[in-house]
């Protein structure tokens, strides 16, 4: 395995000493370390993909160095526009490093949603023609691995690729600094139970990818309610509001609920602006607000420094509000449905979950069949 310190210290003597992306549940020991050691003006935690590899080609065009940006393969296609149209050698011919972690990798067990896109993702790499490495576990063959990476983006002023396995980080040395004060601030889970109790048992909920859809599931197993109507979005991070859209510009008798996260909802923002211009009157949006990306190790997203319920307005919403109690929740959930969609709710919550959540024990196309039954 690689010690990440190690790996960054290797990577700065190469010259590399920005790193942007998002955060990834494979590279977490590896953000872990950049996280604690490196200045903000250093590290940046994008909003997607695309966005790390434009920090990155905006960086080199000021400084000249080569910048590393990470991510999960699962948001590589996110990746593909700006790497092709910007920064390929064909075109501004930016070098750059990208480190990608290998979810799906055959003969790897994983979630579904991530079975597809590891198996084509070597595939996907020849694809760009664009250099590209599996990172070797060996610390002095990957220290080679790298070098060769950083040299020959440089050189051939081009990015390269270098995909990551499971497993290939040993655990940081470092510890990431408290995150502000969450004293008082409910748990997502209660949070959720209390807001899935007050909007009742009539609607469609769209849940965002992550731990609020494997608390969902729980909550409805546990409680032995039906859920049929409920739609888990397990991949695809920041498209259950679109989702939504979908639906409820198809569902005019019910209500749908579209139940999200802060990083997911700062992934794809412009959606809003596109739900507020279709404006759909039976569509309602609640933000599960805890600063960080959760299922992923915990990193910082932006959100703080944004006013989500004028961001809301701005863009068009009908009504939108915050809270973080969870006594208000009802009435204001009644206020909104009286007002009529767009609708949206910033709900603030603590940071974590309970050990122990479990994952859905229906396939994804189980799930579809069954969602799409029950609103037909």
């Amino acid at each position: 395995m690689i010690e990440p310190g190690a790996f960054v210290d290797h990577l700065a003597e190469l010259g590399v000493g920005f790193h942007t992306g998002v955060p990834d549940s494979l590279l977490k020991e590896f953000g872990t370390h950049v996280m604690a050691t490196l200045p903000r003006e250093r590290h940046v935690i994008a909003a997607n993909e695309g966005g790390a590899v434009a920090i990155a080609l905006g960086h080199h065009l000021r400084t000249g160095e080569v910048p590393l940006v990470y991510l999960q393969n699962s948001g590589f296609g996110n990746l593909v526009n700006p790497l092709l149209s910007l920064a390929d050698r064909d075109v501004y011919g930016v070098p750059m490093v990208i480190l990608i972690g290998w979810r799906g990798e055959p003969g790897v067990k994983d979630e579904p949603q991530h079975v597809t896109q590891g198996r084509v993702m070597t595939d996907l790499l020849d694809a760009l023609g664009m250099p590209w490495t599996h990172l070797p576990t060996d610390p002095r063959e990957a220290a080679t691995a790298m070098t060769a990476a950083v040299t020959g983006a440089r050189q051939g002023r081009t990015p390269h690729l270098v995909l990551v396995s499971k497993g290939t980080f040993a655990s940081a040395e470092v510890t990431v600094g408290e995150a502000e004060d969450v004293t008082g601030l409910v748990s997502r889970e209660d949070a959720l139970i209390a807001t899935v109790d007050a909007i009742g048992d009539d609607a469609v909920i769209v849940s965002t990818t992550g731990m609020l859809s494997r608390e969902l599931f729980e909550h409805r197993e546990r409680t032995g309610a039906d859920g049929a109507r409920d739609f888990l979005t397990v991949g695809g991070m920041g498209h259950a509001s679109s989702i939504a859209l979908g639906i409820s510009l198809e569902e005019h008798d019910r209500e749908v609920w579209c139940l999200d996260g802060d990083g997911a909802l700062l992934m794809h923002l412009g959606g809003l602006a596109v739900i507020a211009d279709h404006a759909p009157p039976t569509y309602h949006h609640v933000v599960f607000n805890n600063g960080v990306h959760d299922s992923v190790g915990g990193q910082p997203t932006s959100i703080g420094r944004v006013d989500v319920p004028a961001a809301a307005l701005a863009l068009g919403y009908r009504a939108a509000a915050g809270t973080a109690d969870l006594a208000v929740l009802p009435d204001l959930i009644a206020e909104h449905r009286a007002r009529g969609g767009p609708t949206l709710v910033d709900l603030r919550v603590r940071p974590g979950n309970r050990p122990g959540i479990g994952r859905p024990t229906r396939t994804p196309t189980e799930s579809r069949e069954r969602f799409m039954r029950a609103l037909s």
